[in-house]
């Protein structure tokens, strides 16, 4: 039997138990950093495998050794493992018993499928040349990223490259998504509050009107993208939330804005920032009012670095064959992954789950989410056959 064949079947012969992992997480979620039931989870069944496992990871994260018989590279495998505050509405035996929090962004399915993916690299570590580093990480969902704080604590010391999946609602099971270079944007967080005088309805020349000032500064602040920007360069401002806590005839003392900024350019980001303030602090003092301005800054430009993310999807083609090859397009959405590829050769790329014959479409972060669990028996023998490969050819002439 051929080695493709032999993972297949060894994904086949877990699936039940990868399901069973999957739903026993997604029933108990926790929030970024609160993973503790999780990463207990994570670090048993890693030990159990006979893995070198390092706990407390920046508070919650696991980390996995598994050294091949052959000497070689280090390659990473990453999986987050934080839910969302969201109130799940799904319907299921396994619906999510703590009120409020969900993984409704597949993360229970992203922790059992490498959890699943160990274990079949661990009956074949007789074929594995060099190492794999079995990533667990805490808070994706939150800044400042489990990403950051794991790799300050020293995660990425001594790794050659770095690859993770995540699940797509949008693609169907059975494929798989992949782009090359700039994937997923950056994504900034504004809070922004414009303090004037507040009075009556009917005697606005004795205010200074925030509600006034405010639209002007969201209308102006659009032309940052459409006149500032290069037009080459997707970027993104949006105002989603805006309370000005007045009355029909009271103008109120301050309106309170948040919104998010998203680009694919790192310099162009820094610009924007800078134009954005410039612009606020402006309007607001030529109406006499003052502006409170905090941007705080998110997650980077996820890059997909080409010569990894190249032969990654060369033996992705292997696996599921070229008819199950989706190329995505840049996404505006933004991932905490994207701190790794700044340290080292990155892959980032989609697992289909959407099944609409059984009612399996709807999208991420939202309460009615779920994936087709047809798709971990894919996840996991799809990236243990990447790691494989990878390391037995050596493709990085991007690491330094």
């Amino acid at each position: 039997m051929d080695l493709i064949s032999t993972i297949r079947q060894k994904a086949q012969d877990i699936h039940k138990e990868v399901i069973a992992t999957r739903r026993d997480i997604h029933a108990h979620p926790e929030l970024a950093f609160e993973e503790h039931r999780t990463a207990g989870i994570v670090a048993e069944r890693l030990k159990a495998l006979g893995l070198d496992v390092e706990t407390g990871v920046a508070q919650t994260g696991v980390v996995g050794y598994l050294k091949g018989k052959y000497e070689g590279k280090t390659l990473a495998l990453r999986a987050d493992m934080d839910a969302l505050p969201i109130l799940e509405e799904n319907e299921i035996e396994y619906r999510s018993r703590n009120t409020g929090k969900m993984h409704a962004c597949g993360h229970d399915a992203h922790t059992s499928s490498l959890l699943g993916t160990a274990k079949i690299l661990s009956e074949l570590k007789v074929h594995l040349h060099g190492t794999v580093k079995f990533i667990f990480q805490p808070s994706e969902e939150k800044l400042p990223g489990g990403a950051s704080v794991m790799i300050k604590e020293g995660v990425l010391n001594g790794v050659n490259a770095i690859v993770g999946q995540h699940v797509m609602p949008l693609i169907e099971t059975g494929k798989i998504g992949i782009c090359s270079g700039r994937y997923m944007a950056s994504a900034d967080e504004i809070y922004l509050t414009i303090r004037g005088k507040g009075g009556h309805g009917a005697q606005p020349h004795t205010t200074i009107d925030p509600v006034a000032i405010t639209a002007q500064i969201i209308t102006t602040l659009q032309t940052v993208i459409s006149r500032t920007a290069d037009p080459r360069i997707p970027s993104v401002l949006t105002f989603g939330k805006v309370i000005a806590n007045g009355a029909t005839n009271i103008i109120p003392e301050s309106v309170y804005l948040e919104g998010t900024f998203r680009t694919f350019d790192e310099a162009w980001r820094d610009q924007a920032h800078t134009q954005i303030r410039n612009l606020v602090e402006g309007i607001a003092s030529s109406f006499g009012a003052k502006a409170e301005l905090n941007i705080v800054r998110g997650y980077p430009v996820l890059y997909n670095d080409e010569t990894l993310t190249d032969t990654v999807k060369h033996h992705i083609t292997a696996y599921v064959g070229q008819e199950n090859i989706t190329d995505l397009s840049l996404w505006m959405a933004s991932e905490d992954f994207a701190y790794y590829t700044q340290h080292a050769p990155g892959c980032f790329y989609r697992l289909g789950t959407r099944n609409e014959a059984a009612g399996i479409i709807h999208g991420l972060h939202t309460p009615k989410f779920n994936i087709d669990e047809n798709a971990l028996a894919l996840s996991t023998g799809l990236m243990a056959f990447v790691a494989l490969e990878q390391l037995r050819n050596n493709s990085y002439s991007s690491i330094h």
